[in-house]
C-alpha cells in the first residue's frame, strides 16, 4: 500500500534546533520582496524545454551541493527567482511510491478513467516545484514558512507543502508544479468577466488563509499562479506570512472613537497646530517599529504608517491594487522607491484630507506642502479613463464614461482600496459581493456554487 509522503519522510523532513533559533538575532522589520517587474512568472508544459547555459550551470551546482537530490528528482529548469529563494521545475522520480493527494490534475484524470486504469500506476512524468531557500534566510523564517504551509493544507487554491529536506545548511521545500501564465502576458487584455473569475479564485484562497488567522503579507500577481485557460489560480510563496497577532502592540486604530479623539486632542501634534510648520526641538518619544514586509506598490496604508496591529485586511488592499492594475492596464500601478513616496502616490488618489484622517487613525501625522495634491483627490473612474486614454474631449463636449461592467468593478474596487482597515471588505464578504457572484446567478447546478459555503 502506498505510504503517506509526509509520514514516511518524517525523518528526512526539516528539523530545526530550537536553541539555534533562539540564538538568531531578530531580523529587520522591513522584508522587501522582489520587484514585480523583475520576477519571472510563467511555466510551460514541456519536460524537454531548452535552458540557458547559465541556468544549466546553476542546476549543476545545486545538484552537486545538495547530496542525494538526483535520486529523488530530475531537475529540468529554473522557473522562478526571488529575493529569498529560487524555484526549479523537476520530475518526481518517486511519485508512484507515495499517496499524492495534493495532485489535483491527477485526481481529475482518475475520476474519469476506468477502474482498471486507476489500479495501474501512471507512467507519465509527474512534475513538482523545488524551492531552494537561500542560506541567508534565518532558521526561524524557514521554519515559519514550512509550518504555515502545512497548516494551510486542504485547499485547492493554496499551494500545499509536499515535503521538505535539509542537507547541511541548505533547505529545500517540495511543492506542486502549477501550469500558469505570466501576468504581464494577459493583464492588458483581460476583460471584466475574466476578472471576476480571477478574483473569485484569489479570494477563495485568501478566505482559506484568513480563516486560519494567517496573513500572507505579499499578495501580488507573481504570487498568484493563474491559468486563464482553466480559470484557476493557486496562492504561493508564504515566506513573509505570519500568524495574526504576531508581535502586536496597541495601535490607536483599535481604540474607540472617543478615546482616539481624546488622545489626538492632547497630543504633541495638537499643541503645535497653531504654529505653522512647528515641531518639537527635543522630541523624546521613541520611534515606532512595525512589520513592513511586502512588495513596493502593494503595501496597504496601515503598513506604510507602521500600524502595530496589522491584520488580514492588508492582503485585501494588495488584491485591490491588482484589480486597479487590470482596470487601468498599468503594471505596476504604484512604483515608489520608499514608504514616503508610496504614501504620496496613494494621496494623489484619495486626497490630502483622507490621508490625514488615515494617519491620525494610526496615531501618526501626515503633512505635505506639495500644491498639486488636492484635498479630495480623484475618483477611480476618472483615473481609469485617464490610464486607458478615454478622457473627455473638451472641444467636442462629449463626456466619456466607463462601461457598465467596469462600473461594477470600480464599485468593488472602492471596498478593497478603503484606507480604514476596519471598513475594508473581507475575503468572505468579497466572495458574496455582486461583482463576483454575477456570473453564477441563475445557475441550476448546485455544484457551481459549492465554494460559497464558508470554510
Amino acid at each position: 500500500m502506498a505510504k503517506s509522503r509526509m509520514q514516511s519522510r518524517a525523518v528526512e523532513a526539516i528539523v530545526l534546533d530550537e536553541d539555534h533559533m533562539k540564538q538568531e538575532e531578530a531580523e529587520e522589520t522591513l522584508d522587501e520582496s522582489g520587484d514585480p517587474l523583475e520576477e519571472s512568472g510563467r511555466t510551460v508544459d514541456s519536460s524537454d524545454e531548452e535552458i540557458e547555459e547559465s541556468v544549466a550551470d546553476d542546476i549543476a551546482r545545486f545538484e552537486e551541493s545538495f547530496s542525494g537530490i538526483n535520486s529523488r528528482f530530475r531537475l529540468i529548469n529554473r522557473i522562478g527567482e526571488g529575493t529569498f529563494s529560487t524555484v526549479y521545475k523537476a520530475e518526481d522520480l518517486e511519485y508512484n511510491q507515495y499517496r499524492n493527494n495534493w495532485d489535483i490534475d491527477e485526481q481529475e484524470k482518475r475520476k474519469w478513467s476506468s477502474p482498471g486504469h486507476r489500479r495501474r500506476n501512471s507512467r507519465r512524468p509527474h512534475y513538482v516545484a523545488i524551492k531552494k531557500i537561500y542560506v541567508t534566510s534565518s532558521p526561524m523564517r524557514i521554519f515559519n514558512e514550512l509550518e504555515l504551509l502545512y497548516d494551510l493544507r486542504g485547499s485547492d487554491s493554496v499551494c500545499p507543502l509536499i515535503t521538505a529536506f535539509r542537507h547541511l545548511d541548505q533547505v529545500v521545500a517540495v511543492l506542486p508544479y502549477f501550469q500558469h501564465r505570466d501576468f504581464r502576458e494577459y493583464y492588458r487584455d483581460m476583460k471584466v468577466p475574466e476578472m471576476r473569475l480571477y478574483f473569485r479564485s484569489l479570494f477563495t484562497a485568501l478566505r482559506h488563509v484568513h480563516s486560519k488567522k494567517i496573513l500572507h503579507r505579499d499578495i501580488k500577481p507573481t504570487n498568484f499562479l493563474y491559468n486563464p485557460a482553466q480559470s484557476r489560480g493557486v496562492l504561493v510563496d508564504f515566506g513573509l506570512a505570519e500568524r495574526l497577532g504576531t508581535e502586536w502592540q496597541q495601535c490607536a486604530c483599535t481604540l474607540g472613537a472617543e478615546e482616539r479623539s481624546y488622545r489626538v486632542s492632547h497630543s504633541v501634534y495638537a499643541q503645535t497646530q497653531h504654529r505653522p510648520s512647528c515641531y518639537p526641538k527635543n522630541d523624546n518619544r521613541s520611534s515606532r517599529r512595525a512589520n513592513r514586509a511586502g512588495t513596493r506598490g502593494f503595501r496597504a496604508p496601515e503598513v506604510l504608517l507602521k500600524c502595530t496591529q496589522q491584520n488580514t485586511s492588508i492582503d485585501m488592499w494588495s488584491a485591490g491594487v491588482i484589480l486597479l492594475t487590470l482596470l487601468s492596464r498599468r503594471f505596476p500601478f504604484f512604483h515608489s522607491q520608499d514608504d514616503i513616496d508610496a504614501l504620496l502616490e496613494i494621496t494623489t488618489i484619495v486626497g490630502r484630507k483622507k490621508m490625514k484622517e488615515t494617519s491620525l487613525l494610526h496615531g501618526q501625522v501626515f503633512e505635505t506642502n506639495i500644491p498639486t495634491y488636492s484635498d479630495n483627490g480623484h475618483s477611480f473612474e476618472k483615473i481609469i479613463l485617464w490610464c486607458t486614454s478615454r478622457s473627455s474631449d473638451k472641444n467636442s463636449g462629449v463626456k466619456k464614461e466607463l462601461e457598465d461592467d467596469e462600473k461594477e468593478a470600480v464599485e468593488f474596487l472602492y471596498e478593497l482600496l478603503e484606507c480604514d482597515p476596519a471598513k475594508r471588505i473581507t475575503a468572505k464578504k468579497a466572495l458574496e459581493h455582486p461583482f463576483l457572484t454575477k456570473d453564477y446567478e441563475g445557475s441550476e447546478d448546485e455544484d457551481d456554487n459549492f465554494d460559497l459555503v464558508d470554510v
